[in-house]
């Protein structure tokens, strides 16, 4: 492993999609999905510590979820966790671990990445992120990994690439757009040069934080400033007097789609983002009706397609309910048909305005 290569792991979120099991104080990261016994954070811990070493893995979460970090990687040194005062999306974050690790690195090698990927291919994906690494280490680039469409998805952004090689196995972007329409995605994956934009990115540390100065520039002037009181006792002062001047904005918005120097890994591996239940239903076990279940005490009769998630020693009897999302907490039970599942977050607005927070 390289003593310069470093992983930031994004972990801020509130996966409202992932309501009612992922809450605003317990949000899907810190959940075992899938009923595999790890939680999302945990999972992608476990497969960046098989790429760098340990104490160059990096958490950057909301302040209010501190606490539950330490709980679940209780090997992380403190710190190694970086509590944002506020949301303010993925560019802030960036920009906060690249002055960090300038600081302490000026030669760093960073991959920027998100909690709750699902990644079952560790060895290629560990393959990938090292032909990553190689790539930026010599040329000031900023990389993408992008992923083969299995099919027209709109909840997932598109990257589209040169035919040619700018190197083995990466290529130059052309263009990004952001979930798009059922017609245009299906246009995009027939096309064949279009990926899914997995959100998960690598360069030198100095070549971001240059693109920041240039693209976005209002926010790299309230970060530059303050860059000499990272890794001292006056980070955390310092960090608080920043974010409430960082506009909210994506790193892919903010300077991705503006750069020309972005380029893209096509991946080998399998992936999801874990976005929706349907997602999780993707990637789990299922019966011989194609019902996946977390919950031992579930009975199904004449039911297939299903989603079900329910806490152990819940009897729960399913009986002829076909394509259905059905999960059960303390307080909530959601039933919502499959194809109407990105409406949830629509539900979870509409519970906030008629019941408050209670139930978020």
């Amino acid at each position: 492993m390289n003593k310069h290569h470093y992983v930031a792991i994004m972990a801020g979120g509130i996966g409202s999609r992932f309501w009612p099991m992922s809450r605003a104080n317990h949000p899907k990261q810190f959940l075992d999905i899938l009923g595999i016994g790890r939680t999302l954070i945990q999972q992608t811990f476990d497969r960046y510590s098989q790429l760098v070493p340990a104490e160059n893995i990096f958490i950057i979460t909301s302040k209010e979820y501190v606490e539950k970090v330490k709980e679940q990687l209780p090997g992380i040194s403190a710190d190694n966790i970086l509590a944002e005062p506020s949301r303010k999306n993925t560019a802030p974050c960036i920009a906060y671990i690249a002055f960090k690790l300038f600081q302490k690195d000026p030669n760093a090698l960073m991959i920027a990445a998100p909690a709750d990927n699902l990644i079952l291919d560790t060895q290629a994906f560990i393959e990938t992120a090292n032909n990553a690494f190689r790539f930026v280490d010599h040329i000031n680039a900023l990389v993408t990994i992008g992923i083969k469409p299995t099919s027209p998805n709109t909840g997932y952004g598109y990257i589209q690439h040169e035919a040619p090689e700018a190197a083995p196995g990466v290529h130059k972007v052309k263009t990004f757009t952001e979930k798009p329409n059922l017609e245009l995605a299906k246009t995009f994956v027939s096309s064949g040069d279009f990926l899914w934009n997995a959100g998960i990115f690598t360069w030198k540390v100095k070549n971001v934080i240059a693109a920041f100065e240039k693209y976005l520039p209002e926010m790299y002037e309230v970060f530059a400033p303050e860059k000499d009181k990272f890794n001292t006792p006056e980070e955390a002062a310092a960090i608080e007097s920043i974010y409430p001047q960082c506009t909210n904005i994506s790193i892919d918005f903010g300077i991705m789609e503006k750069a020309e120097n972005v380029y893209v890994i096509p991946a080998s591996f399998a992936w999801s983002d874990l976005g929706t239940w349907a997602s999780a239903w993707d990637n789990m076990e299922k019966d011989y009706f194609q019902n996946a279940v977390v919950g031992d005490q579930v009975m199904v009769v004449d039911a297939g397609n299903c989603m079900v998630h329910v806490p152990d020693g819940k009897l729960v009897v399913l009986q002829g309910v076909q394509d259905y999302i059905i999960v059960d907490t303390k307080d909530v039970l959601l039933i919502c048909k499959k194809d109407k599942e990105q409406e949830i977050k629509e539900y979870v607005a509409e519970i906030k305005r008629n019941k408050g927070d209670k139930f978020l």
